[in-house]
């Protein structure tokens, strides 16, 4: 878990591995045998692939891309991982189903593949979720190093800085004054002030919405994940008052059908000029900023999401991991590894920002200079987040648990039960699923 100290949350150096690579090197002294990457068609995949294209010129090293839809990726990952010989040497795996390669001792620690590899200290870690301690199942720093990330997918509040000058507004740091803010620009149906994923999703709309708010409030959906405890808290009074703050958001400032609002129906509103702020991945930032698909290029702006008066901003995480399978020839191991030695580099890095994609270095995200491009504006604010982002969970029956939120979480929004109503539901629900698995768990009082 990221704290404020760069120093503790981020690795040391990497030294000279037994594959003859340094971090920051400009390309391998070695030949790779061709390998195969397994990735979803994600907005930023562009950019992944113009880093890929890079990689191939400057090493003379073949990669193929196997690129399918969210779910037709994962679904290829499941069925490679579990046959004798796996068909994908580097699997894209994403925050909401990586846990399930973990659990299942599917990958190959990266210190198993070359026992010198390193993270660059400037790689972000992502709430920890690189590293995996087999025997607690916790995301332990001191674990095993088990991926390096690709994409560091958060949600970022998206404002319409044009009108935050015009009318003399000042970014928020708090949810109090992001709904403030949100009520002077609210004018519907011309503009609303924020458009919410308030939709039941597949796989995740409204939880992931509303997990910041959870977090920031105090609340969460286990007493002490890291620590084992799997206690279910989600109908705590801190969740409670999390959940209230959101619909009364929807209520005084937002979409009068929040509960049908997916994220491409977020997009939309804020391509359309409809919308004066809305949490959102920067993943779609490159939409919005397309004079062929957006009427607000240049007057959206970005800030690291809000938080409460007393608790942290807590951006949730729905970040993408490279983990290599167990079940594919050591030497295909090593060709991915020696890619994603070459991806961590600074170099690469600009590259990957240069092909569309947010790079996973701080010292990227942070370079002012870089800022200064008004096509990065959107930087600082991916910068000033990495230290605060977190997990949603880490346990692989989180599908289930995520399901069960969104229906109960929709149902809140729209109506259909109260707060009290939907969490204690959830937390009865949540119970059954952890208890159903052998978790060590229980839950609270109703409220």
């Amino acid at each position: 878990m990221f704290t404020s100290n760069r120093r503790e949350v981020l690795m040391g150096a990497g030294a000279v591995s037994a594959l003859s690579w340094v971090p920051g090197a400009r390309a391998q002294a070695a030949r790779q045998i061709p390998f195969t990457i397994v990735i979803n068609n994600s907005p930023w995949f562009d950019g992944f692939r113009g880093a890929v294209e890079a990689y191939e010129k400057e090493t003379g090293n073949k990669v193929n891309l196997d690129v399918n839809p969210f779910g037709g990726s994962l679904e290829k990952q499941r069925a490679s991982v579990r046959a004798r010989d796996g068909m994908f040497d580097l699997l894209i795996m994403n925050g909401l189903y990586y846990q399930e390669m973990y659990h299942g001792g599917f990958l190959k620690p990266i210190n198993e593949i070359d026992a010198n590899f390193k993270l660059d200290p400037q790689m972000i870690r992502y709430d920890n979720t690189v590293f995996w301690n087999e025997a607690n199942k916790t995301h332990d720093p001191n674990g095993k190093l088990m991926s390096v990330p690709v994409n560091g997918n958060i949600p970022l509040l998206l404002y319409r800085a044009d009108l935050y000058a015009e009318h003399k507004l000042t970014v928020p740091s708090t949810w109090d004054e992001l709904l403030a803010n949100a009520k002077k620009l609210h004018n519907p149906p011309r503009i609303y002030g924020i458009v919410q994923r308030g939709a039941r999703g597949n796989p995740n709309d409204i939880s992931y919405d509303w997990w910041p708010y959870l977090y920031s409030f105090g609340g969460s959906l286990f007493a002490d994940e890291p620590k084992g405890d799997y206690t279910i808290t989600i109908n705590s009074p801190a969740a409670k008052e999390a959940l209230d703050f959101y619909i009364r958001m929807a209520k005084e400032a937002g979409h009068p059908q929040t509960g049908g609002l997916a994220q491409a129906q977020i997009i939309q509103n804020l391509a359309t000029g409809r919308a004066a702020h809305a949490l959102l991945v920067i993943a779609a930032w490159s939409q919005l900023d397309d004079p062929s698909k957006s009427a607000v290029v240049g007057k959206l702006n970005a800030a690291r999401v809000p938080g409460t008066a007393k608790g942290k901003p807590a951006p949730v995480l729905g970040h993408w991991l490279a983990g290599v399978p167990k079940n594919v020839p050591a030497d295909r191991q090593r060709a991915a590894l020696a890619f994603l030695n070459w991806f961590q580099t600074r170099d690469a890095q600009m590259k990957y920002l240069a092909a569309g994609a947010p790079p996973v270095r701080q010292d990227v995200l942070a370079d002012q200079n870089l800022a200064k491009d008004p096509k990065n504006r959107w930087m600082q604010a991916m910068a000033d987040s990495s230290d605060y982002v977190k997990l949603m969970w880490s346990v692989p029956e989180g599908s289930q648990i995520g399901d069960a939120l969104e229906l109960r979480l929709n149902q809140a929004v729209i109506g259909e039960m109260t707060t009290a109503q939907a969490l204690n539901t959830l937390s009865d629900e949540c119970h059954a699923i952890m208890q159903r698995a052998g978790y060590k768990t229980g839950k609270l009082a109703a409220l």
